[in-house]
């Protein structure tokens, strides 16, 4: 009866512990920029005959570039202003009903090689407005006629405001609560099932189940529609995540670093 007793209290323990263990994803992550492996898929714009395209964006952008409001269809904003300042330099600026929610200048140096992309978004439920600045290497010339801005661009280098790079993972039993500083969440069962996105209007779901006991793969959807896969594998001390970026939409691979804070 003793050893009855004694046996059902050492199982009583080890669920204890069990229940209390915290998960090695647990935690706030900032994500590395510097730590980018960016794609080798350039971005690829025209700007010829009073009209601006971009031709990888999704969808596609093609409007006049004549300083006036112009209809676009995503889910972040309904119109594009784009103003030419001159054959280097444009600016661009997304509006969702009738609200700026992102402004973007683009410039080409001198010899034309480079393009240094500043932005700002304003579209965030909290965290303020985020800012970023892309530096990316020219690929291939611009047509001939065309403005400096045209061509095909492949990002090397970002810079981005901290709130857009950090985020909260919890997970309790078997589900995963995701939370950002932009006002972005979660909450999902481990098992690959969907579960609501709040916070970001690209995005309607989320499934996510676990790889192994250390990799998380977090699948989000746009009604129905898979837009990018997240794989993220913590490091043995569990202070970095390598992250690999699934980006279904454009077709490209990036991976980077986040460091536990």
């Amino acid at each position: 009866m003793k050893n009855l007793f004694l046996a059902g209290l050492l199982a009583l323990l080890l669920v204890s512990v069990a229940a209390v263990a915290q998960s090695p994803f647990d935690g706030t992550w900032k994500n590395d920029p510097s730590s980018a492996q960016w794609p080798t898929k350039p971005n690829v714009y025209l700007l010829q005959n009073g009209m601006y395209d971009c031709k990888t964006c999704v969808p596609p952008i093609h409007v006049k570039a004549d300083g006036t409001d112009q209809k676009v269809t995503d889910p972040y904003s309904d119109a594009l202003n784009v103003k030419v300042i001159d054959d280097h330099n444009i600016e661009n600026t997304f509006k969702k009903d009738g609200k700026v929610v992102f402004t973007q200048k683009q410039s080409v140096s001198s010899d034309g090689n480079t393009l240094t992309v500043n932005w700002t978004y304003t579209g965030n439920l909290s965290g303020g407005p985020q800012t970023g600045t892309e530096t990316d290497k020219r690929v291939a010339k611009a047509p001939a006629g065309a403005n400096l801005i045209s061509g095909s661009w492949r990002t090397e280098k970002a810079d981005v405001s901290a709130e857009s790079l950090t985020y909260t993972f919890k997970v309790n039993g078997n589900e995963l609560a995701m939370t950002n500083a932009t006002g972005g969440s979660y909450t999902a069962k481990l098992d690959g099932t969907d579960a609501p996105v709040k916070g970001d209007p690209g995005l309607t779901s989320v499934s996510v189940k676990m790889l192994g006991k250390n990799t998380l793969e977090e699948t989000y959807k746009r009604d129905g529609k898979v837009t990018v896969i997240y794989k993220s594998t913590v490091s043995s001390d569990g202070k970095t995540l390598k992250v690999v970026t699934d980006d279904k939409l454009q077709g490209t691979i990036t991976k980077s670093v986040s460091k536990k804070q």
